[in-house]
């Protein structure tokens, strides 16, 4: 097995062995694009690596160093240079590169092969003592931080001493002489932080390198980065190394970044940025402020022009947008990195139609292209235009969205203030690596540097967070925690900014935010916009291709209403417990209370008619469409006052010799109801047959609202569900109780009433005993909420603020498993219950109404397995039923 690849060995359908970058480097290789020449060092032996590592082995797998030697040579050969030459030095780059795009997560290290004898050699054969000092310094401020552990602030601080020493704000005026000084002020931070100086041995410079980009793999950041992006942890990087190319060799030269169309809209045209006499990692570092590819033409029309006639070429080629990097060498350009880019959701939407009516793709891929979680994203709020503001600044539309928070200037603050509830701003000169964890518990991010390919602006919209880069009228001081705005106003720590990635600008104070144009035109609002129109062809063609049905979670008739409108096709969770709060409880509470059955049947006779006109407009809402009507599932105590606060009341009347016989009494039920573990005690089913007048009160009402909607020339289709069933003979003393009412309302009513019985599917036990439970069920829908508590034996409103968060750092989560199915155990439930269901009755009708139902992944598991239909809150409809459609077109 070899461990390294040539760039002309390879293709972009490698990304599993050559990584990302060096799958694409290979590609425009093969398409004879100015690709400087290299090699990569797979993905495989980065995992070798890591292995040997963490056996405590340590060292490279055998018979690295012999193949990178010999690719060495053959890069030597290509550009007639020796690495580390003292004459004439071939100098590499070490870049990083996974499968899936991981932006400034790990590391890169320029100009490996400079010392202090061949720095004379490339200033002698470039003709430039300042570029190849510029150079050095470079590569020790690079490979201090990277490779030896250096903090980076200790270089910055150096250059920003030096810059103040000669009286300017630009590294660019810094001379030969200046940057001299500055390669041995750097020798000796190196020095005195490691107790070792600075590798003048070029191979041994990047052999550590290229180790460091392995080890980078597991740093805290590239870690957070996965888990924030669901990205496997055993993939691992390969490490690409290139013949340098210059964009610091003078204002000839530069380096840019740049997009085939606006990643933030998705409009074509010419989007990126270029920086005159600067090396790549100064563009997206956002230590100077970017001039656009317009400007670019000013300055250099040749390189322009092939710039524009690659990003054509690379685009038609990839049928995607792609994002570029390259670098400008004395007037002639080089392609460093193509690959598709990251894009905003409206950019996403825009784009996949976009290329169907240039005849790129077709309307499967274009669906295939956006994703469930873009769609939800797009549904966010956007600030209320008619609303007043007070405008603070304009940046550039990095990341779209409505973003307000209190100002926080750096992660450990963002993340500490957003831990208790508050939501910030996360404002910085610019951003870097070490400020993700900030990035990530932050509503929105601003900077006062960089443009739409600096990191704060790729990450965020990586991740779909708000962001507004290259405000230059602030003036960010984090050391003070607070940013000045040109005109005096001084914004400072905790106080409250609003943000808008859409136009980029940002604003004094909260401003209101109003329903997104995407959900306006859910809601059925004639819309002359083409986002809008984006959406809803891509949603048609989804609607069309999938099998799957989508319900929603509602118990009003404004949610049922509101879901309807969104698509839903009806209701697979209608929870009956919400009806008996607010003022009701004093009906429950008489219920509870009652001293005989007579009590019993009074309290229930004044509860039935309030049942019957909650379901009457629900199945009005969602007339012709089946809706899911779950009998009482809570503890009775929860609708009573808390046992701590009432014998505290009572105890106090008491002393002060007063009888509150209705408080006295009320304690006395309470006591009796109260339980250790109200989740695993009287509850649902069990209820129902400790209580068996509640669920026969409950489905009278059903059943007369049902009767009431055909007398009104309706068609209701209620379903009666029966929760926390473990054993059929539950089930079956219900239903018997159910079919009762049911029967004696049809003989009353004069009509016919088709109403199925089914149960919940939420204990480990009746996913088990599936098969005997389908024998007493019209349908199935799996609780998974419940059954994921009960599956690993947790309680959602404890554990995920107690010990997820180690959980997430060890791996042993990706995601929680109460946002995205465990699909291995409670899916492995799920799935079983369905068969062994099926197995009993072939046509069991099995849905499932936990909020799993509308989180993308899950819905993919629960179509391949086969369920009839998802359930999920209004809002997450449209994300289901994009979801429910890519996973068929996906398997095609």
């Amino acid at each position: 097995m070899a461990w390294v690849y040539e760039f002309s060995e390879g293709n972009k359908d490698q990304k599993d062995l050559l990584g990302g970058k060096g799958a694409n480097l290979a590609e425009m290789t093969t398409l004879g694009l100015p690709v400087p020449p290299g090699f990569t060092i797979s993905t495989e032996t980065c995992r070798a690596y890591l292995a040997l590592k963490e056996s405590g082995e340590g060292g490279e797998p055998e018979g690295l160093a012999e193949e990178v030697t010999d690719h060495l040579g053959r890069l030597e050969a290509a550009m007639d240079k020796r690495l580390g030459d003292a004459d004439d030095p071939l100098l590499v780059s070490v870049r990083s590169g996974a499968k899936f795009s991981m932006p400034g997560m790990m590391e890169t290290v320029l100009n490996v092969g400079l010392n202090d004898t061949s720095v004379g050699g490339l200033a002698a054969r470039s003709e430039d003592e300042r570029f190849a000092q510029d150079s050095y310094r470079r590569l020790l401020q690079m490979f201090g931080g990277t490779v030896l552990h250096v903090d980076s602030e200790l270089f910055s601080d150096a250059l920003d001493e030096a810059k103040k020493a000669k009286g300017t704000e630009s590294d660019l005026d810094l001379d030969a002489d200046d940057l001299r000084g500055l390669v041995e002020t750097f020798k000796q931070i190196i020095k005195s932080e490691t107790g070792r100086d600075f590798p003048q041995d070029p191979r041994e410079q990047m052999d550590l390198a290229i180790r460091a980009v392995f080890d980078s793999w597991n740093t805290d950041r590239a870690r957070l980065y996965r888990r924030q992006e669901r990205i496997p942890e055993d993939l691992g990087t390969a490490v690409n190394v290139q013949a340098m190319v210059f964009g610091n060799f003078g204002m000839d030269s530069g380096s840019g970044v740049a997009f085939t169309r606006d990643p933030a809209s998705g409009a074509q045209g010419e989007y990126g940025d270029y920086l005159q006499n600067a090396q790549g990692e100064d563009v997206v570092a956002g230590i100077r402020n970017t001039v656009s590819l317009a400007d670019m033409a000013e300055i250099d029309r040749r390189s322009h022009d092939d710039l524009m006639t690659i990003m054509s070429r690379l685009e038609r080629h990839y049928r995607d947008m792609c994002d570029i990097e390259f670098t400008v060498e004395r007037g002639k350009l080089w392609m460093l990195q193509t690959r598709v880019g990251k894009r905003t959701p409206e950019a996403a939407f825009r784009i996949a139609v976009h290329m169907v009516d240039e005849g790129l793709i077709q309307m499967d891929e274009a669906v295939l292209r956006v994703t469930g979680d873009q769609l939800a994203q797009l549904m966010f709020p956007r600030f209320d235009e008619k609303a007043e503001r007070t405008l603070l600044a304009k940046g550039m539309n990095a990341s779209p969205g409505a973003a307000v928070g209190k100002a926080v200037f750096d992660s450990d603050t963002a993340v500490e203030w957003a831990e208790r509830g508050e939501d910030v701003i996360l404002v910085r000169k610019e951003t870097n690596p070490d400020d993700l964890r900030g990035m990530v518990a932050a509503r929105g991010i601003l900077t006062s540097r960089g443009g739409k390919t600096s990191h704060a602006a790729v990450v965020a919209r990586g991740m779909g967070r708000t962001c507004v880069c290259g405000a230059e009228s602030l003036d960010v001081d984090t050391k003070a925690k607070q940013f000045r705005v040109r005109d005096g106003e001084t914004i400072a720590e905790g106080d409250v900014i609003s943000i808008d990635g859409t136009t980029g600008e940002v604003f004094q104070g909260a401003v209101p935010v109003a329903d997104s144009v995407v959900v306006r035109h859910f809601e059925g609002e004639k819309l002359d916009d083409d986002l809008a129109h984006a959406v809803a062809r891509i949603m048609a063609h989804a609607d069309g291709a999938r099998r799957l049905r989508v319900r929603t979670n509602a118990d009003t008739p404004e949610d049922a209403a509101r879901a309807r409108r969104f698509g839903a096709q009806g209701i697979g969770l209608c929870r009956t417990e919400h009806m008996f709060l607010g003022e009701r409880r004093e009906l429950v509470e008489k219920l509870i209370v009652a001293e005989d059955e007579s009590g019993v049947e009074a309290a229930l006779a004044e509860l039935l008619p309030l049942q019957r006109q909650d379901f009457t407009e629900i199945l009005e809402a969602m007339d012709g469409l089946p809706v899911t009507i779950r009998l009482l599932d809570p503890p009775l105590h929860e609708f009573l006052p808390d046992l701590t606060e009432l014998s505290v009341e009572v105890a106090l009347a008491e002393e002060r010799g007063q009888v509150d016989e209705r408080a006295a009494s009320l304690l006395t039920h309470v006591r009796r109801l109260h339980e250790q573990n109200p989740m695993l005690g009287l509850r649902g089913v069990r209820l129902g047959i400790q209580i068996p007048g509640l669920f026969t009160m409950q489905a009278r009402a059903i059943a007369e609202a049902a009767a009431d909607r055909m007398e009104a020339h309706g068609t209701p289709l209620p379903e009666i569900m029966v929760p926390l069933v473990a054993s059929v003979r539950e089930l079956e003393i219900v239903r018997h109780v159910l079919e009762e009412q049911v029967a004696e309302v049809e003989e009353q009513r004069g009509v016919k009433l088709d109403i199925a019985i089914g149960t919940m599917i939420e204990l480990p036990r009746a996913a088990f005993l599936a098969d005997r439970i389908a024998k007493e069920a019209d349908f199935f829908s799996f609780g998974t909420n419940d059954l994921t508590q009960m599956g690993w034996g947790f309680s959602r409103d404890d554990v995920e603020s107690s010990f997820f968060s180690r959980y997430f750092e060890h791996g042993i989560f990706d995601v929680s498993p109460f946002e995205s199915l465990d699909q291995l155990g409670v899916g492995g439930m799920v799935e079983m219950g369905t068969k062994k269901g099926r197995k009993t009755k072939p046509e069991l009708k099995v849905g499932v109404c936990g909020e799993h139902g509308g989180d993308p992944r899950s819905v993919h598991f629960f179509d391949d397995i086969g369920l009839n239909y998802v359930s999920c809150s209004p809002f997450r409809v449209p994300v289901a039923r994009l979801e429910a459609g890519r996973s068929v077109l996906d398997k095609r």
